[in-house]
């Protein structure tokens, strides 16, 4: 159940990011100075370096801890924090730095005049940068962005940022049932399913090479693309 007093939920899901993670963090709390109705969660997804030693020494930099021993992957980490959150709207923040938390007022400023069922930030039609990445990936997420607008008739550009904002009470965290990459689809097709409005809006992205630590690969959009047809007709 969420808390009419607490706006948003900023789920920060980790795994060895112990580089970034205090940069994200204090670039959140100068945003969250101007706004008390905030609660951030932070998922270490059993990380091995020391990003959770950095995580206990500031404490005041964020609302809840989730740790466990070992890796579970990204999906599992967001359905912990989901299962805390208490806020009307749930952000996810990825805590390496690849979209600037700075971006978050552009969500609020949205939810406060509009209150949309769901937001995504496009890196295309990207505000004021955007790093050249792997050509592959962006050929899978047009493939991917195409065929999800095809049958949920929408006209996004940019599904697959995995920077996106949507009312809560949309998603029963308790009917996921993918962990994986394609969770991110999962989710947004639920979503779409049980709302009206649905809005974009550009973000600047520093995406990260494999050799910096991405994750993603171009093999994933087979795993995705049938989790977007699946949730579409079952």
């Amino acid at each position: 159940m969420y808390n009419d007093q607490i706006l948003i939920s900023i789920l920060i899901p980790s795994f060895n990011e112990s580089e970034t993670i205090l940069k994200v963090l204090n670039r959140i709390s100068e945003i969250s100075e101007q706004n008390n109705n905030y609660e951030i969660i932070i998922i270490d997804d059993g990380s091995t370096d020391n990003t959770k030693d950095i995580l206990e020494k500031n404490k005041s930099l964020y609302t809840t801890l989730i740790s466990y021993g070992s890796n579970q992957g990204k999906g599992y980490a967001i359905k912990k924090g989901l299962e805390t959150a208490r806020g009307r709207y749930i952000f996810f923040q990825d805590a390496d730095l690849e979209y600037d938390p700075i971006e978050l007022k552009k969500f609020i400023k949205l939810i406060n005049r509009f209150e949309p069922d769901l937001i995504i930030g496009s890196r295309f039609n990207y505000s004021e940068y955007t790093r050249s990445h792997n050509i592959l990936n962006k050929f899978g997420n047009k493939i991917i962005t195409l065929i999800f607008n095809l049958l949920y008739n929408t006209t996004f550009t940019d599904i697959y940022s995995c920077y996106a904002c949507f009312k809560k009470k949309l998603l029963n965290e308790n009917n996921l049932r993918t962990n994986g990459f394609e969770q991110h689809a999962e989710i947004l097709c639920k979503v779409i399913k049980k709302g009206k409005k649905f809005y974009e809006l550009p973000i600047s992205y520093n995406g990260r090479t494999f050799e910096e630590g991405k994750k993603i690969k171009f093999y994933h959009i087979v795993s995705v693309i049938f989790r977007i047809i699946y949730e579409r007709f079952k």
